[in-house]
């Protein structure tokens, strides 16, 4: 069970309004329709938690790694409440997961290692997220929604049963399409056409009993929530 993230630092009223920057969504002039199936997709799996829908950050689709991160630094430069969420593209290193407790998880230590980026000074390690081992590895977490949205054709035993965190990037993606593939409905699964949706559709519980990075997040923005 993953304890909630504890920090005592008091944020002024300037900086009420929690900000999220998210990995995804595209970039260039045909982006703004992802980028918004992005807001939407981040919102609705929010508001199922007690954060409801009042207490969701306000989310920022990004497009790229990098342009999140550099935005994330932006956003502390001003004195927002901002916090980051990127891919962890790859198993975190260990030396930032080192006990239950995920207030003490290191996730600048993987994201400098993976990554090349240096914890920015203003940044502490609770505002920086990581989807393990991608946005799709959460999808993974809820079969029963993924083959609601899907119907005819669906092939939930194609998807890995438990360890989502564990499971390569490569793998996650190759899952989702070899259990769409048959599909009459819909076409097989692509990060642009579907992955959004269905993160608008899966269940947060489950996604948080089954990603200790995800209730992590989770558990700093119900600290976070006004």
């Amino acid at each position: 069970m993953v304890k909630p993230v504890s920090n005592n630092t008091k944020h002024s009223s300037k900086k009420d309004n929690v900000v999220l920057y998210v990995e995804g969504g595209g970039s260039g002039a045909h982006s703004d329709a992802l980028q918004s199936e992005l807001r939407r997709g981040f919102s609705e799996f929010f508001s199922k938690t007690s954060l409801g829908t009042h207490c969701r950050p306000r989310v920022v689709a990004c497009g790229g790694r990098e342009q999140a991160f550099d935005r994330f630094q932006t956003s502390l430069a001003k004195g927002e409440n901002a916090l980051l969420l990127v891919d962890s593209e790859e198993p975190v290193v260990s030396a930032a997961m080192s006990g239950e407790d995920s207030s003490a998880w290191r996730p600048w230590l993987h994201l400098k290692q993976q990554a090349g980026w240096s914890q920015p000074d203003a940044a502490k390690d609770c505002d920086a997220h990581l989807m393990v081992q991608c946005m799709e590895s959460w999808l993974l977490c809820d079969p029963p929604a993924l083959a609601f949205f899907y119907q005819s054709g669906f092939k939930s035993p194609a998807l890995p049963g438990t360890g989502m965190e564990a499971v390569a990037k490569g793998l996650v993606l190759s899952a989702l399409q070899k259990a769409t593939q048959d599909c009459r409905t819909k076409a097989v699964y692509g990060k642009g056409a579907h992955s959004f949706k269905l993160l608008a559709l899966i269940d947060p519980n489950k996604v948080c009993a089954n990603s200790p990075w995800a209730a992590r997040l989770v558990a700093e923005l119900e600290r976070r929530k006004l």
